[in-house]
């Protein structure tokens, strides 16, 4: 969406309204192709396994009581980690996508929808593709109904007729739009569950980055987001879900997309200005340490002998 939607980030292509439906129709069926080509080339001598990778919000009505926000809800999951985990998982594109889109195509007067379709042939050979689900997941939003005249220039976002909320009280230690909320993880771990069969989880991004340098290398913030979203996939393991692994995001400071070395997600500090890269290990370091070597919570009663 922003490669080819906004061209915020490469390779810069504005195509309102279509360009990133096109290039994820192109990346589900390229999935699909590798997926395939393992299983028949690789899979029976190596034993390994293919996967995808899908980043996504949890979406919460505003008003747990009102059809119309949980509706919203609904969408805000299905236009972002449904549009990809739908077809390899359902062989096909959300329902709710392809009707919102179908519809605002025809206002348009577009003779067909912006959203591609998948021939029967592609459903088939697309469905199933996935030996485990990766997830990048970072924050929540509230979300309401909102509603957006179809003269409008037609767009992803304006598609999903729905605006998102934050609370104020939710911490925001990094970039405005992260913020610190733990137990849409849950939620939305037990949402793949139910929808997707309880497929074979890997979280293979969470985390949180600072906007301000700490030159304490104190990021307790890190510490408390590590610790709430951590604590709600313990939650969503005793609810059933398939989690099998975790990934924190990152291990060094890094280049973040057109934010550059701007936004610092890791967990050892990098002094980018020093030709040798020195690497500092934060205050989090310590914390996460403890944790896989407990593989657990540590005790903080314990006294470490």
């Amino acid at each position: 969406e922003q490669g080819y939607e906004t061209g915020e980030h490469a390779p810069g292509l504005k195509l309102g309204g279509c360009g990133a439906y096109k290039a994820a129709h192109h990346i589900i069926k390229t999935h699909a192709k590798v997926w395939h080509s393992y299983n028949n080339t690789w899979r029976r001598k190596q034993r390994g396994m293919v996967g995808i990778s899908l980043t996504s919000g949890w979406g919460e009505p505003v008003d747990p009581h009102s059809q119309t926000d949980r509706d919203a809800a609904e969408r805000y999951i299905q236009f972002h980690l449904g549009w990809f985990a739908n077809p390899i998982y359902r062989g096909d594109y959300p329902e709710v996508m392809k009707n919102y889109v179908g519809k605002k195509s025809a206002q348009q007067g577009l003779g067909t929808s912006r959203l591609p379709t998948f021939s029967v042939q592609e459903k088939t050979y697309i469905k199933g593709t996935s030996d485990f689900l990766g997830i990048g997941h970072f924050t929540t939003r509230y979300v309401l109904q909102k509603n957006f005249p179809f003269l409008q220039v037609s767009s992803y976002h304006t598609d999903h007729d729905l605006a998102e909320l934050v609370d104020p009280n939710w911490p925001a230690p990094g970039p405005k739009w992260l913020y610190s909320v733990p137990w849409g993880f849950r939620r939305l771990l037990n949402f793949i569950k139910t929808q997707y069969g309880n497929p074979l989880i890997y979280v293979t991004e969470n985390g949180v980055s600072e906007t301000m340098q700490c030159p304490q290398l104190c990021d307790e913030w890190r510490i408390q987001y590590l610790k709430g979203y951590i604590n709600e996939i313990l939650k969503a393991l005793n609810d059933g879900v398939n989690v099998k692994g975790y990934t924190a995001w990152s291990l060094l400071d890094k280049f973040e997309w057109n934010k550059g070395f701007s936004e610092r997600f890791g967990l050892y500090h990098i002094d980018f200005k020093n030709k040798n890269k020195p690497r500092y290990p934060k205050a989090s370091v310590d914390y996460y340490k403890k944790i896989i070597s407990a593989n657990g919570f540590p005790n903080p009663r314990e006294v470490m002998s």
